[in-house]
């Protein structure tokens, strides 16, 4: 491969003088462009010929990793194989050439995708109603706490402003319980990762009348079931509030359980996850919000339109597809693929909670920690061998967390394969822990400073000119 086209910046490749097109000679005379739209000075444009630019942009698109082309066993995010029937549904000139403003007259089969979702939606939750106004993950939290606020003004209780959070939770909940104009009370989790049920029943004791929800995650962060959710629901109601379900870890979910049958009030389904449309670098999402009977007059207008459509459109495709019987095949068989890695690396890296999980758990690093080799150091040596990296020091109840989510599509082969890495890694941390401690080797770019990186980011070619003149 030729470094110069493959490395450089499309800027570094420019020749003054050098064009990739050839206009036709003027026949339409020459017109003055007011003073006050010119540019002070010439725009900074690179010069290339074409082959240099199609080049260029061909060997780029070589270091995206995606689901496509790799294993991405990233925790906690559910980055699942999104069908091509998703993106052949979603592109029909029937959905792709609306417009939200356009007469509702002629945007029927649009309404009905929708409502024909919802159905879907509550079916496989056990909720009353669904609104698809929100538009990401964290919007939907947002919009659900919302309709707990919005319960308790309409009964008059506004003292209720707490809103209860494990310690394991995604950090978005603490979050958008603020920006919704809600405290925070966090409630500790026991030694298996589970909350601690005690520990909640003092919070309810010295906090209830100000208890508006709390916020559960089930399977939790660790990717653990929280048994003790009827007596937790039955606490927190009997207090007063409301239980609302982040369905961010919803996968493991489909067809062993039901959120609306374990009590919970609200929740946000990350439709970009469980079912299936491509997500990741800041879009698209989805995050339709569903409450049980009684709670849908509280929904607030957060969007005038139904979110983000062809994401909709993706994720009613992948319901369809898989029909009743098989989507009961993802939550079993996603757990089942966790299960498979978790067991066949124990040995060499440290299970801080054993036992069953469900879609993901989390290891603590090496076991061996006389290596020196961190959590980080194995996430960049994953990079040589071709694989994205698991999510890292995330949750932040372990010091070296390393949290890894197969979904149900990865099969046995392609798990045999990362686990056999992650064992030679583990090797490697033993017998050339410099070789890991100083990955990636085959990247284009090697290990990069973090902090530096973050405080300073260089991500325009102007401030590369600046920096280097």
């Amino acid at each position: 491969m030729n470094n110069k086209l493959y490395g450089n910046l499309i800027f570094e490749l420019s020749q003054e003088g050098r064009r990739g097109y050839s206009l036709p000679k003027n026949r339409f005379g020459n017109y003055e462009v007011p003073a006050s739209m010119r540019r002070k000075e010439d725009a900074r444009l690179p010069e290339c010929d074409e082959m240099t630019v199609v080049r260029h942009y061909t060997n780029l698109s070589a270091n995206n990793f995606g689901v496509d082309n790799g294993f991405y066993p990233l925790g906690s995010c559910t980055m699942k194989y999104n069908p091509k029937i998703n993106e052949e549904m979603a592109a029909l000139p029937q959905f792709s050439a609306l417009h939200p403003l356009q007469p509702a007259e002629t945007t029927r089969g649009a309404e009905a995708v929708c409502a024909m979702l919802c159905k879907q939606l509550c079916e496989l939750t056990g909720l009353y109603a669904f609104t698809l106004k929100p538009f990401a993950g964290a919007h939907g939290e947002l919009t659900g706490l919302m309709v707990i606020k919005k319960y308790h003004e309409n009964r008059g209780d506004m003292a209720r402003r707490l809103v209860i959070v494990p310690d394991s939770a995604h950090g978005t909940n603490p979050a958008s319980a603020a920006v919704c104009g809600l405290d925070i009370i966090e409630v500790k989790s026991l030694s298996d990762g589970t909350v601690d049920v005690d520990a909640l029943h003092e919070l309810l004791a010295q906090h209830g009348p100000e208890i508006a929800a709390m916020m559960m995650t089930n399977p939790n962060t660790l990717g653990l079931f929280e048994k003790q959710i009827p007596t937790i629901e039955k606490m927190v109601h009997e207090a007063g509030g409301l239980m609302y379900y982040d369905g961010a870890n919803l996968n493991p979910m489909l067809g062993a359980a039901r959120p609306g049958d374990m009590g919970f009030d609200v929740m946000h389904i990350n439709l970009h996850k469980t079912f299936s449309t491509p997500h990741g670098g800041g879009g698209p999402g989805a995050g339709p919000v569903g409450v049980r009977k009684g709670l849908e007059d509280c929904f607030p207008m957060v969007s005038p339109y139904h979110g983000n459509f062809a994401v909709e459109m993706r994720a009613l495709t992948y319901i369809l597809t898989l029909g009743r019987e098989n989507i009961k095949l993802v939550g079993p068989l996603a757990t089942l693929n966790a299960n498979y890695i978790k067991e066949s690396l124990k040995d060499v890296y440290e299970l801080p909670i054993d036992g069953l999980c469900k879609h993901e758990f989390v290891f603590d690093g090496l076991k061996d920690k006389s290596t020196g080799v961190t959590t980080m150091d194995v996430a960049k040596r994953l990079l040589d061998y071709g694989y994205h990296a698991p999510t890292i020091y995330f949750p932040l109840l372990f010091h070296e967390s390393l949290m890894i989510e197969p979904t149900e599509n990865e099969s046995k082969e392609t798990i045999d394969g990362f686990i056999q890495v992650m064992r030679q890694i583990a090797e490697e941390a033993k017998t050339n822990p410099d070789e890991v401690k100083s990955a990636p080797h085959t990247t284009p770019i090697g290990r990069v400073d973090d902090v530096l990186a973050a405080k300073h980011p260089v991500v325009t070619w102007r401030q590369l000119v600046a920096d280097t003149e």
